[in-house]
């Protein structure tokens, strides 16, 4: 029983693949790392395909999304239509009443 509570406690993620380990496991299931050899305090985290530490939200804004405005308002077409419409209706109206 000595041996139990001397293992390390199993972390629930795996710092060497990012996968989940099962709280009893002595080893990760899926890249084998164990205390000895990944889920040490100092352990590399490479694997885990984490973001720089110098990670730029704004740049990140822009390449993702573009920088340039959304115009707002109805585009030229609409108001065209609108107004043909309207047109159509006003002389519509007019022919029907006369």
């Amino acid at each position: 029983m000595a041996y139990l509570n001397s293992r390390p406690r199993t972390p629930e993620v795996c710092p060497v693949c990012g996968e989940d380990v099962p709280p009893s496991a002595l080893a990760c299931p899926e890249c084998g790392a164990d205390h000895n050899s990944g889920w040490k305090a100092d352990a590399d985290l490479d694997g885990l395909d984490l973001p720089d530490n110098d990670f730029n939200y704004d740049q990140f804004l822009a390449e993702e999304f573009g920088t340039g405005r959304k115009t707002s308002g109805i585009k030229p077409v609409w108001w065209i239509t609108a107004v043909i419409l309207l047109a159509a209706m006003v002389s519509w109206l007019v022919l029907s009443l006369s």
